[in-house]
Formats: structure tokens, sequence, C-alpha cells
């Protein structure tokens, strides 16, 4: 199947278009994809290209502060990091009305990202119920957690970090779906992650998955550290295509 790779910019936000060619101009299943942190949209692109072969509608969005936006990072700790994700959650919507208003999306709207493009699915599933389905590859559902590991991690390192730290961060409460995973529902869920992951721990998933035994998780675990194979790319296809097909 030949597919079309499109650069388009929505407003201010950077994006690559991907979908089969012949189907550019039909409703389809909408995901968007995140890219990771320090990265950009290119990097999520066979992804998006193998999403696109099974007849999806696949938008790779740059994050703030990377890829074709990219900034200086702050010398704060993780203060670049979490406006990253930030404003994601802020241009989601505004991505999806958007191909809405083409006539572009089939009612089925969908999200996924690695590493921050995880943690960003996460959040977003907390607040947006017309998500049909979700993959979190190297992510974690607890921003909260993550917030108090940097703030140790950092301020034991010798960093800098605000005494008001938590609070500057407060909005991420209403998108840790750790805490409250009654937002899932049951919307089916991939979490794939490495036991060996050295930048967002494995057990954060973990814990989640044991704990929340009615809810329509799928978990891939493998002896990995934070990487993605061609392999995993291959199952994040297969769960959307069951899930959203």
């Amino acid at each position: 199947m030949k597919v079309a790779v499109r650069k388009r910019k929505i407003g201010n936000i950077p994006v690559l278009e991907v979908v089969p060619e012949a189907l550019i101009y039909e409703p389809l299943p909408l995901i968007i994809y995140y890219h990771g942190w320090q990265t950009s949209k290119e990097l999520v692109l066979t992804q998006g290209r193998k999403l696109a072969r099974a007849n999806f509608r696949v938008i790779l969005p740059d994050a703030a502060n990377h890829g074709e936006r990219k900034t200086a990072l702050s010398e704060i700790p993780s203060l670049t990091f979490w406006q990253s994700i930030q404003t994601n959650l802020f241009e989601f919507a505004y991505l999806v009305d958007f191909f809405e208003n083409l006539g572009l999306v089939n009612g089925q709207i969908a999200v996924g990202g690695v590493s921050m493009g995880g943690m960003t699915t996460c959040g977003l599933l907390c607040q947006h119920p017309e998500i049909t389905a979700a993959a979190c590859i190297m992510g974690s559902p607890s921003m909260i957690s993550y917030r108090a590991r940097i703030q140790t991690h950092a301020g034991a390192a010798g960093f800098f970090v605000p005494d008001d730290y938590a609070k500057l961060l407060g909005w991420m409460d209403d998108y840790d779906l750790q805490s409250q995973p009654q937002k899932l529902g049951q919307r089916p869920l991939l979490f794939w992650h490495g036991t060996q992951d050295e930048k967002i721990p494995y057990q954060d998933v973990e814990a989640f998955v044991e704990a929340n035994p009615e809810a329509n998780l799928q978990f891939i675990s493998r002896e990995e550290r934070h990487l993605v194979r061609g392999e995993t790319m291959d199952q994040v296809t297969a769960f959307f295509v069951t899930s959203l097909q």
C-alpha cells in the first residue's frame, strides 16, 4: 500500500499527516501520535507509516520546544519537559477539531506516544472521553510520582529546584491517570514498557496494571531499556487495528 506523508502546519503546530494515498480525502479513524523527549515527529514516522498502512489517518506533531519548534532548555530541572507535555494537552483538541472540520474523521479518535508522548497519552485520557483507544509506550500513568521523582533526584544532585515546585505543576493533578483510573472506563489502553528502563520507571506501569484488573488493559513488557524496536511498533499497530476497526 502506498502511503502519503504530508507536511502541514496547523496553526503554529508543525505536523506530519500520514495516510493511505488512496484514502487521503476519506473519513478515517484518527490517531494522534506523540514523540518523546528531545526528539521530533520524524522519529515516530516509521510507526506512523505502519499505522497508515492499516488504514488510519495518523498525525505526528512536533511538541513545543522540539523539532521545528526547538528552543533552548531551561536550566531549571524538567521545566521544559513539563511545558512540552502541557502544550501537547492544550493542542490535542485543536488538532482533532481541525481534521473533524475537514470531514476527515469517521468518529473514532485515538492517541498514542513514546516516553514523554506516552505520558501525554495517559494525561489526555483523564479529560477526553471522546478518545476511543490509546497506547502508552515507555511512558507513565503517574505524572505526580514522576514529578516527585524528578524533584528528589534533582535536589539530591545539587540542581536548583523551586520550593513551590509541586504547586507550579499543580495542573497535572487533573491529568494524573494513576490517581483517577475511573476516567479510563473500559476504553482499551496498551502499555508497553521495558523492565530495564533507565528513564521512566517500569514499576509505575506495573503497579497501575496490577491495581486496575477490571480495566481494559493490555500490558506488554520486555527485558529492554528505554528503546523502541520494530517489533514494538508492529504490536502498537495490531492493538489499534483490534481496538478501532
